[in-house]
């Protein structure tokens, strides 16, 4: 296959999949069609042979829509050079701008694109003005929800990018919306909650640049608007990361930090019990014995106080599975195989089907630790399990690139249950 002059846009299709000219041409004009909202919408073939050449004309609005519809990132980082009427992107970055199209057209891509009904064309105000009152607040705030829990069921791997979407309307609606300066400050907060959820969606997806780079923005929001339980949270995932990263003195400066952030906000037991234990990943992978086993201590006592009609909703996940889950996997970084076993056995048996993603990393994490303690039947088990949940729907690359390492720390043991474990792997995430 020849390479085109436009090599960015020639690297995008073609990582979708799209190794013609003309099969590009056909999906973006798909993509285009749902996003504005206009059956029979199409990109000619003419068109995208243009936008791969080597001074590619800059897209109408139209086109940048069914663009960034179809790759979900806007012409400049496509390739496209200059830009024309002020359009411009970034990539990465959170706050994608919607080309300057008429008011009707922007509200029927943005419904269509993002799925808000209530921003739909066919409503009378969105002819006239983007007017934002409680009620679009609220779906807005419940959408960033049901984001979060899609996640903890099934991943963050096709999540990120409707993600993403829904991040780059909200700017849209912060940028051009008609609101009090209430509801103005609801949508910052809104806006920040979501742009470190995108970040956590892609550090699932093993889009590590990605989710740094929306977890600095989120960090940067909440510093500039002095929201503190943003910031604690957003802190709480970079600690997550850093540690899979093998970062770990990163991840306890950035708990450190997280935990000044709680105390100005009084923040409850349930938050404390969140950074605590990510307080003791790190030391555990510093293989910081004292330390670690001190701060699941703190862990457990914080937990144990309950819930609290205070508790944000992004603590809502750690439930004892998955406090028990977390301090299996502090107990295999210690290399203390037999007791995290145990640990991560238990975590499994007391998961729930919301939360199917924790427990496939439960899963995952349980037969790496049964291999070290030289439990093969056991790792064939958990092993087998946490694939069936990857067959049944569930995309996290996190947990698939740890079912990887199991395989390939099996690899070499002579045991008849050792290879055919690692040749299903092997098999099934390829």
């Amino acid at each position: 296959m020849r390479k085109p002059a436009n090599e960015m846009l020639f690297a995008a299709r073609t990582a979708k999949g799209w190794f013609s000219q003309e099969k590009a041409a056909e999906e973006i004009s798909k993509a285009g069609a749902a996003a504005l909202g206009r059956a029979g919408y199409a990109i000619s073939v003419r068109t995208y042979r243009a936008w791969e050449s080597k001074s590619p004309p800059w897209p109408r609005p139209d086109q940048a829509t069914a663009l960034r519809a179809a790759f979900g990132r806007g012409p400049e980082a496509l390739g496209f050079l200059g830009s024309r009427g002020g359009v411009f992107d970034s990539l990465p970055g959170p706050r994608e701008m919607i080309p300057p199209v008429d008011r009707r057209t922007a509200l029927g891509a943005g419904a269509a694109v993002i799925g808000l009904p209530w921003l739909s064309p066919s409503s009378a105000r969105a002819a006239t003005e983007l007017r934002i009152g409680r009620d679009e607040i609220e779906l807005l705030a419940e959408t960033a929800t049901d984001l979060d829990a899609i996640d903890q069921r099934f991943g963050g791997d096709r999540l990120w990018r409707t993600a993403k979407m829904h991040l780059s309307w909200v700017h849209h609606v912060i940028d051009h919306g008609v609101y009090t300066d209430d509801v103005g400050k609801d949508l910052h907060t809104i806006a920040g909650q979501l742009t470190t959820s995108l970040g956590w969606f892609c550090y699932d997806a093993e889009q590590q640049t990605e989710a740094r780079v929306y977890f600095s923005e989120a960090l940067n929001t909440a510093m500039i608007s002095g929201d503190d339980p943003l910031a604690t949270r957003t802190l709480s995932n970079m600690a997550r990361q850093c540690v899979d990263l093998g970062k770990p003195r990163e991840a306890i400066r950035f708990v450190r930090t997280a935990e000044r952030h709680a105390a100005r906000w009084d923040a409850p037991a349930r938050v404390g019990a969140l950074l605590a234990i990510r307080l003791a990943q790190g030391y555990a992978r510093l293989g910081d014995e004292m330390n670690a086993s001190h701060a699941i201590k703190r862990a457990w006592q914080a937990f144990d106080q309950g819930v609290s009609v205070r508790d944000p909703e992004w603590t809502r996940f750690l439930n004892e599975a998955e406090l028990v889950c977390l301090e299996g996997m502090c107990r295999s970084d210690l290399g203390q195989y037999k007791r995290a076993v145990r640990l991560l056995d238990r975590s499994a048996a007391l998961q729930d089907i919301e939360h199917s993603r924790n427990r496939g990393m439960c899963l995952a994490r349980l037969a790496d630790a049964a291999v070290q303690a030289n439990e093969l039947d056991r790792t064939a088990e958990a092993a087998r399990e946490s694939l069936r949940l990857i067959r049944a729907g569930q995309f996290s690359t996190r947990n698939r690139r740890q079912l990887t390492v199991v395989k390939d720390r099996l690899h070499g043991n002579p045991s008849p249950s050792a290879r055919e474990t690692a040749d299903l792997i092997a098999a099934q995430i390829a």
